[in-house]
């Protein structure tokens, strides 16, 4: 699996790796990405606001069936694509082979990259509360017979679903990845180790026995 590079600087204000918050600062102020973190949010903000308050505004219900699935796809690709690599380091997309079955590939950052803990804590959270925030509404949708609204709800489940499912796997494949490279270098230097530890004592017994076989 390929690994991600960190993105260049783009002469942001620096803030600290940690992600603790300083006095007076807010969650943009202490992302080492905050455009990313801001598009994270408002995406599905903006998705939630239509379908909760667009009645409000139009009875168009094709129209705001239109927007929101834009709105829904954007936010995707966003986050697959841009959100996960620069506020955690992960990247993940499914290919179809040939012969029709899945193949899951992850990109992930470099071990020795840190990332900003207040980033991953937020990109986390947001995933997980995403699905689950559709899924209630897809319940009160179906109890309340808006099965017209339900066609949304169901698309957004389903988007937000495959995002943390994908992300859940990359995350699963860099930690074993990791464990992998640690427990090859651990054995490695246990190796190293043992050979030195054999060639000094065979070198020292030589010098002995030579000692002892003179005169």
């Amino acid at each position: 699996m390929s690994q991600l590079q960190s993105p260049p600087a783009l002469g942001l204000p620096e803030t600290p790796q940690d992600g603790s918050f300083q006095p007076q600062q807010n969650m943009f102020q202490v992302s080492s990405h905050p455009l990313a973190l801001l598009f994270l949010i408002l995406f599905k903000g903006f998705a939630l606001a239509l379908y909760l308050l667009g009645n409000f505004f139009t009875d168009n219900f094709i129209l705001l069936f239109v927007v929101c699935v834009l709105t829904l796809a954007v936010d995707f690709w966003t986050v697959k694509n841009i959100s996960g690599r620069l506020l955690v380091g992960l990247r993940w997309w499914n290919e179809v082979r040939e012969d029709g079955t899945n193949e899951w590939i992850f990109e992930s950052r470099d071990q020795s990259v840190p990332i900003n803990a207040s980033d991953s804590r937020i990109f986390w959270s947001v995933l997980y509360a995403t699905p689950a925030i559709w899924s209630l509404l897809a319940i009160v949708a179906f109890f309340s017979l808006r099965f017209q609204w339900l066609l949304i709800v169901i698309i957004a489940v389903l988007l937000s679903s495959a995002n943390l499912i994908g992300y859940q796997r990359c995350d699963k494949d860099q930690k074993k990845r990791w464990s992998q490279l640690t427990g090859s270098a651990t054995s490695a230097g246990f190796m190293s180790g043992m050979v030195s530890g054999l060639m000094n004592n065979a070198i020292a017994g030589g010098v002995v026995g030579r000692l002892f076989n003179r005169g």
